[in-house]
């Protein structure tokens, strides 16, 4: 048997790695291994709960990554489907928890819940765990500053632009990573070339319209960089919004590799400059001001 927490887990935050850690903590206690049950895709795209808006703080592979980055030693994902999301909670402990995955010890966040039948309280539910021959573990809630972290008010962090806020409640700053696509190459005609990111998941959230000072990873370089997010009103008319990237001290040929930027804050909003001049004059300011971001 094993020590095991359950949930999607969108992001990781510190409220989640509090209750992840403490399974961790038991696990090494009773000499048993540690796990991570979890769900791929969301509940909203199966359900079709306004699933044209959803955007997620993390993939399933960023996921993975921090659930092993954490110390854990299994991480299991379950494929979620209609059909799995009219589980009660006794149907899904005896099937999945205890059938597939060997829980034993099942630690849960203060305000969890299992099951189809989610309206239970949550000392109901624990009770229908007990019965099912499960050890529960209920870890109080974390806060930040006397604010609860949830997924939800950091993807309003983010959509607001205020990732070092977010930064605070996720325990690091948000990352996007994806390949460096052609652009039309107008940087480079005024000093500034960029990097015009493709996101590998297009569900990832991207974070409001702005310029932002970022760390840009290349394979295993790191450098500093600052970031635009928007529709480039200077030069285009479009709504489409990209994420181009001006690397400082850098200028080599990177189409078609791998690129990742980590938000460490936001500069200013997107501007609509008269010309070609007035944008370039702003963003010798933003490079000069960029340094203290980074400090």
């Amino acid at each position: 048997m094993n020590v095991a927490t359950t949930g999607f887990f969108d992001g990781v935050h510190l409220g989640h790695q509090k209750v992840v850690l403490t399974a961790k903590r038991i696990a090494e206690e009773k000499g048993q291994e540690s796990q991570v049950v979890t769900f791929w895709p969301h509940p909203r795209s199966v359900l079709q709960q306004e699933a044209y808006d959803l955007r997620l703080l993390t993939s399933l592979q960023e996921k993975q990554a921090l659930f092993k980055a954490l110390g854990i030693d299994r991480v299991t994902v379950l494929e979620f489907t209609k059909a799995f999301s009219r589980l009660t909670t006794e149907e899904f402990i005896k099937e999945y928890l205890i059938g597939q995955c060997g829980v034993g010890t099942l630690v849960i966040g203060y305000d969890h819940r299992i099951g189809h039948d989610q309206d239970k309280s949550q000392q109901t539910m624990m009770d229908i765990c007990r019965r099912c021959g499960l050890e529960v573990v209920r870890v109080e809630e974390f806060s930040l500053d006397g604010q609860v972290p949830s997924s939800t008010k950091i993807r309003h962090l983010l959509e607001g632009g205020k990732v070092k806020r977010a930064a605070a409640f996720l325990g690091r700053e948000y990352a996007l990573k994806g390949v460096v696509v052609s652009g039309n190459h107008l940087g480079r005609t005024i000093g500034f070339p960029t990097a015009n990111l493709s996101l590998y998941d297009p569900l990832k959230l991207i974070p409001g319209k702005g310029v932002y000072a970022v760390t840009v990873t290349l394979g295993k370089e790191h450098f500093k960089g600052i970031c635009n997010i928007g529709t480039r009103p200077t030069v285009s008319h479009g709504e489409r919004v990209s994420i181009e990237t001006h690397i400082l001290d850098f200028n080599e040929d990177i189409y078609g590799l791998d690129l990742g930027l980590e938000f460490v804050d936001r500069i200013r909003d997107e501007i609509k400059f008269p010309d070609l001049q007035g944008l370039k004059a702003q963003l010798e300011k933003d490079k000069r001001n960029a340094v203290k971001y980074f400090l």
